[in-house]
């Protein structure tokens, strides 16, 4: 999970001032976590939580997800995720924005296979994006990590989303740069999917690939969080980005983030 964290703090400058440009500093003055980050640390803590034993996975994510939300009010939360996190509701309320892709990373390092993502995955999802649309983003981003993980190249990842999911896994980076033209407003998994995606399989390693989607624009933390998720399960993440990132996290978010990597590792 701690590709996504990277990538959720690198790209939360240009959030809502894109670039077109891969020269950029990484991780540097007016980085700093969003609500990215607060909601991938709690799904693993809820995860942790589980102990191994994942059946009541749902409601350790719907604590964990108001307990962090509500401790770390101004991350930047979409309206009504942010309404069912300070209310009292536990049930979903059918969204298929792309905050289900962007959480999900640590059920990608914590599933054993394919079908344990799909099952992890949908129990963290559907407790807020219940719609169909969010479902399939949260569970093709921890399914892409198992894949990764279990040793598969770009062009059996990119073939397995292509029959599976029907996503457009076919445009450049460049494509998507010169559609997307800095716009901002499309937080959806049909649409970011498709975009972090791309900006993974056109990268050489996992900075490049964060790299790839600050370049595009739009919503750029989001989209390297997803892309970066992938990433580090591909590549792996260099320990010096690692260690930079902990700058930036407040104490609870690192000390989660800390826990969940000695457990179950990148």
């Amino acid at each position: 999970m701690i590709g996504a964290i990277i990538g959720d703090v690198v790209g939360s400058r240009f959030e809502f001032n894109n670039t077109d440009t891969k020269e950029f500093d990484f991780l540097t003055a007016g980085c700093s976590y969003t609500d990215d980050t607060v909601m991938t640390c709690a799904v693993a803590l809820a995860l942790m939580k589980c102990g191994g034993d994942f059946s009541d996975l749902d409601e350790k994510a719907i604590d964990a997800m108001k307990a962090l939300g509500r401790a770390h009010p101004y991350a930047g939360y979409g309206g009504m995720f942010f309404k069912w996190v300070l209310g009292d509701s536990r049930e979903p309320y059918n969204s298929f924005g792309n905050g289900s892709a962007m959480r999900v990373s640590a059920v990608g390092n914590v599933a054993k296979s394919v079908e344990e993502a799909k099952e992890l995955s949908f129990k963290v999802t559907a407790v807020t994006h219940n719609h169909p649309e969010g479902v399939k983003g949260a569970e093709c981003v921890a399914v892409c990590m198992v894949l990764a993980k279990e040793g598969k190249t770009k062009d059996e990842i990119r073939e397995y989303v292509r029959e599976n999911y029907g996503y457009d896994v076919d445009k450049s980076v460049d494509d998507w740069r010169r559609e997307i033209g800095g716009r901002h407003g499309y937080e959806i998994c049909q649409v970011s999917l498709p975009e972090a995606l791309s900006c993974f399989f056109e990268s050489v390693d996992y900075e490049d690939c964060v790299r790839n989607c600050i370049s595009i624009g739009g919503d750029s933390d989001t989209l390297a969080a997803i892309a970066g998720a992938i990433a580090e399960a591909y590549y792996g993440v260099p320990e010096v980005w690692k260690k930079k990132a902990a700058e930036y996290l407040p104490d609870d978010l690192l000390r989660i983030t800390r826990e969940f990597e000695e457990k179950y590792g990148s």
